[in-house]
């Protein structure tokens, strides 16, 4: 069995160094516990990258990605070019062709509720209780990669979403086989009364959805899903879905745990994967110690499944829900007694490396005192 790892760490913009950080603490007291090496190579990416090189992604990063058994990634976006729409480098190019270079297709959203933390959400309980989701958003087609074109003299753009066949099958395959691991449904979410790329998924869907019998598929127009993920959301189990309306729904479900701050993905190809929280860059709250790092804790248990670290991945989602379950978490999640990141990041990887021999003295804690004892 495999213990030594190379992980690509690409810290990126705003938020995303500190929670990347956090995770970085989590996977040494991973490896302490567990007897494992992660060896970690940083590399550029996003506004720090074209500020410092000129280039979103720089060949340099590109190389240490390719090279290494993982990817971990921050956030990606910064102000001065959301607020320009002139400028014509971009930090997101750099993510969409880290995407692409990588061949990571497959994008995977998990969201789940925990318990106490129903009362977050915008929504009621009774809809929300056991909403258990699992999300699978195309990633290297579709409109964002299609032809481009702006004539600025005449006020006139348009973007192309373009799909075939060969780009449409494996994440369908992919969607189906985590269907048969759950609940044995699966629900395609499209456009296919306007468009045509839709008409194309729902028929790929349609021939492959015979090799697996033991599914239920079913269709849904991707407004009729905007709501009824907010009418009633545990009606879905598994959802796949192209890349634009994966992008849009998924960060629609993400309130529905309470905070965006909550939910983790994995990006996923032949050979390569990426790792990153759902969350922007959240510039607002770059060096305040306020932004909440378990999207990217979550992001890295799923990094563990896809390194077949399987009781690392489980021991570290019972400290994160060790951390919820007793408050120690962020502002957005505790205003009454928030912790930083760095001691959100702390508290976990702590119950990692001490949970089986002591115990966190709670008294403290709630006075942000926090010992081991």
């Amino acid at each position: 069995m495999k213990t030594d790892f190379n992980i690509a760490v690409l810290p990126g913009d705003g938020i995303g160094p500190e929670v990347v950080n956090e995770s970085i603490k989590i996977l040494n007291a991973i490896a302490e516990a567990f007897h494992y090496k992660f060896e970690f190579k940083q590399g550029l990416v996003g506004a720090e990258a074209i500020f410092q090189t000129g280039n979103p992604l720089p060949d340099e990063t590109l190389a240490i990605c390719k090279e290494s058994d993982a990817v971990l990634f921050g956030a990606i976006g910064d102000p001065s070019f959301d607020n320009n729409p002139d400028a014509k480098v971009r930090p997101e190019q750099g993510l969409l062709k880290l995407r692409k270079e990588l061949g990571l297709f497959a994008n995977i959203r998990p969201l789940q509720t925990y318990n106490s933390l129903i009362e977050k959400s915008p929504l009621k309980r009774e809809i929300i209780e056991g909403a258990d989701i699992q999300i699978f958003r195309e990633l290297v087609s579709g409109i964002y990669f299609g032809e481009k074109f702006t004539d600025e003299e005449a006020g006139y753009a348009y973007d192309i979403c373009k799909y075939n066949r060969d780009e449409i099958v494996p994440i369908i395959h992919m969607a189906f086989q985590e269907a048969q691991k759950r609940r044995k449904k699966l629900t395609l979410i499209d456009k296919a009364n306007v468009l045509d790329t839709s008409r194309l998924w729902r028929k790929v869907c349609k021939e492959i959805a015979a090799e697996y019998p033991d599914v239920e598929l079913d269709f849904m127009f991707v407004d009729n899903a905007a709501m009824q993920l907010i009418l009633n959301p545990k009606q879905f189990d598994v959802i796949v879905t192209e890349n634009m309306f994966g992008d849009i729904i998924s960060d629609e479900a993400s309130v529905i745990g309470g905070s965006i701050g909550l939910l983790p993905s994995a990006s996923i190809g032949n050979g390569n994967a990426m790792f990153e929280p759902i969350h922007g860059s959240y510039p607002q709250a770059k060096g305040k110690g306020i932004a909440n790092p378990i999207a990217s804790i979550l992001s890295t248990a799923m990094m563990l499944d896809y390194l077949k670290l399987d009781h690392a991945a489980e021991k570290l989602r019972e400290s994160v829900e060790h951390a919820i379950e007793n408050k120690y978490v962020t502002i957005d999640l505790n205003a009454e007694q928030p912790y930083s990141t760095s001691e959100v990041g702390s508290f976990i990887s702590d119950y990692i490396k001490y949970s089986e021999k002591t115990y966190y003295n709670f008294e403290n804690v709630k006075i942000g005192k926090s010992t081991i004892v």
